[in-house]
């Protein structure tokens, strides 16, 4: 099958087409044809070499796809279903094995590409903001990168059942596309995003992509019992704070990943997603927000574009 090989670490230029073996079915395992794949921070990451796979999963990137059932192997899928998925990577393919756990209907409504830009954002932030921090109704969720995929969609669930949202975003045009989707945003280039949690009454929960100096400043921002969400470090930077700061709020700072989480992990996410966030989509209260669909020989392109910043939502790989 075709696939985006990574030659070796490096600039997008190292993403190039190749051959791959075609994956099979394991027990309780699917396999896909694909449609699209989505592309994520975490892709970049591992083209840089920075973020290699899991055990056992492929060596090309992607984590995250749509399309139909080719195998349905011995689960309950029938071959030609419209699903979309979790992965451990492997999704920039024409076709991915993956456990049937981890793979999702594609919500009525929803474009099959799109649907590609469902499941990895969908999964970070129920696991994160909803089964670990549980962000309450009424509770002020603060997320940084308001406009990214992860962003768009932290915006989306959490007004939708019930929270407040601050969310923070490079430009004019990034903070009223936030605002679009019910946030109060503030430019981080203009104001101090502390101040505005401040005037807010603090953050109940932060989400946060950039860590570096962000964290002591999370605290800052944080009500008195706050939880602290940290799921990447995007600044490469360390962190300093003072632990007393965030005792006097009686705070906690988690550092979570979703990636090279034990599968039966990973379906307890899939499971909420299911049950509160798939009736949501459905109703189009949420939805994935595109950017930009490049070809599946476009990666190269679509990586240049993530790093660049000027993306509002996801990016995607037609395959």
């Amino acid at each position: 099958m075709r696939a985006i090989l990574i030659s070796e670490p490096g600039d997008p230029d190292v993403l190039t087409p190749g051959e791959a073996p075609d994956p099979t079915a394991g027990p309780g395992e699917v396999v896909l044809d694909v449609v699209a794949a989505g592309v994520n921070r975490a892709d970049v990451n591992q083209r840089q070499g920075h973020y290699p796979p899991p055990p056992g999963a492929p060596e090309w990137p992607g984590l995250e796809v749509s399309g139909t059932i080719a195998d349905p192997g011995d689960t309950a899928f029938a071959r030609g279903d419209r699903v979309c998925a979790l992965l451990a990577g492997g999704g920039y393919a024409e076709r991915v094995a993956v456990d049937a756990r981890l793979v999702l209907p594609v919500p009525d409504g929803v474009d099959l590409v799109e649907a590609a830009g469902l499941p990895e954002a969908a999964a970070t932030v129920w696991s994160n903001v909803f089964q670990s921090a549980q962000l309450q109704p009424g509770e002020t969720l603060l997320v940084h990168g308001g406009s990214s995929g992860i962003g768009t969609m932290a915006i989306q669930i959490a007004t939708a059942l019930g929270s407040r949202v601050l969310a923070t975003a490079g430009s004019a045009a990034k903070v009223a596309f936030c605002e679009s989707l019910g946030a109060t945003a503030v430019d981080y280039h203009e104001a101090d995003f502390v101040e505005k949690a401040q005037e807010l009454g603090g953050a109940d929960v932060v989400l946060d992509l950039v860590g570096g100096d962000y964290l002591e400043r999370n605290i800052a921002a944080l009500r008195t019992g706050g939880r602290i969400m940290v799921i990447a470090n995007q600044s490469n930077a360390a962190s300093t704070f003072q632990l007393g700061a965030l005792m006097a709020k009686r705070g906690r700072v988690w550092g979570t990943t979703l990636r090279s989480r034990p599968v039966a992990k990973k379906a307890e996410v899939i499971r909420g997603l299911r049950e509160y966030v798939w009736p949501l989509v459905e109703q189009g209260v949420v939805r994935p927000i595109i950017d930009t669909v490049f070809s599946l020989d476009e990666a190269a392109l679509a990586h240049r574009r993530m790093e660049e910043g000027g993306h509002v939502g996801k990016l995607l790989l037609r395959v």
